[in-house]
């Protein structure tokens, strides 16, 4: 299990003297780990020390939280270290067939507690090029874990979605909006670029020319333009309830063949057309004939609930064992 207790929390007082919104930000410790409560697979409930995460997982859903309501969920370096800790351990987890993620309290995030980060002693902005997760930083991966996730991810917004909130709600599969939320490419705000997979995200879901637009002005916008440009799938008055039923749809289906098809559209677009063709029939080779797909056949036919067996990417002679 991941333990981060290392870290500690400098003192911050002089450097926000004369900012509200700084001093908001302020916390007292940066001391996390993450320890797992209880054994049960249909229902299992797993925490931060701080609880800067919650997830609980139920009928294949696993449903994440970030858990810093009374700072609106903004992104300090234990929550960043937690979002990757849970999202790794969520992609071990075969019997977690898709993702609801949500934001406790008033907001889903606030973006970067940035008084927060660039005080701890564990921050060295010289190294933030250094891949240190994979293709990305710790900061790049609290979005990217999302899209690089085994499964579906469905967010669930409503109050502020702002900065750094914004790109991890982008690493999810499907976006549900409250209509009223605000939205915004905080970054230019504070003389910086949006860097945690933002650029990566939002070019294949937004028109070009609005995302430059929304990145140069730190321009706010609500539920409703998100989804008219593309950065939220669906509006709902109540947005967790909706991902709920839509999570459910998706965890009825043969968890094998949402892997599979998840895995092709993330790759899609960084293929030509002959690789991605190719790509297309190496998936359904796998796919056929094996037990999750002769069972969605057969429950089909014989008009009933399907007994498809829990998944996740392994060598053939493994991956439905």
């Amino acid at each position: 299990m991941a333990n981060y207790s290392g870290i500690h929390q400098t003192s911050l007082y002089k450097a926000c003297e004369g900012s509200a919104f700084a001093l908001d930000f302020l916390l007292d410790s940066l001391n996390c780990s993450l320890s797992p409560r209880g054994s049960n697979h249909e229902s299992e409930i797993s925490f931060m020390e701080e609880e800067r995460v919650v997830y609980e997982l139920q009928d294949h859903v696993a449903v994440v939280t970030l858990n810093r309501p009374e700072k609106l969920n903004a992104l300090d370096l234990p929550m960043l270290h937690a979002i990757d800790a849970v999202g790794s351990e969520l992609a071990q987890q075969p019997e977690v067939r898709c993702v609801i993620l949500q934001g406790a309290g008033r907001a889903f995030c606030a973006g970067l507690d940035v008084v927060s980060v660039m005080g701890s002693e564990e921050l060295n902005t010289s190294a933030i090029t250094q891949r240190t997760h994979g293709i990305a930083n710790l900061f790049q991966r609290a979005a990217w874990v999302w899209r690089s996730l085994p499964v579906p991810v469905v967010a669930a917004a409503h109050g502020v979605v702002f900065g750094g909130g914004l790109q991890i709600l982008l690493g999810a599969d499907v976006k549900i909006v409250h209509p009223d939320t605000r939205l915004c490419i905080m970054e230019m705000k504070w003389g910086l670029i949006p860097d945690m997979a933002g650029t990566q995200l939002m070019r294949h879901a937004v028109r070009d020319d609005v995302i430059r637009e929304l990145t140069y002005t730190a321009r706010e916008f609500s539920g409703v333009d998100a989804v008219q440009y593309g950065f939220a799938t669906h509006l709902d008055p109540t947005p967790l309830e909706a991902a709920k039923t839509l999570a459910l749809e998706i965890a009825a289906r043969s968890p094998s063949a949402v892997v599979k098809a998840k895995k092709l559209l993330n790759a899609a677009p960084y293929l030509d057309a002959a690789e991605g063709l190719l790509h297309e029939s190496i998936e359904q080779q796998s796919l056929l004939g094996q037990h999750n797909q002769m069972e969605a056949i057969y429950a089909n036919m014989q008009k009933r609930k399907p007994a498809f067996k829990d998944y996740r990417e392994a060598p053939a002679s493994e991956a439905e064992s």
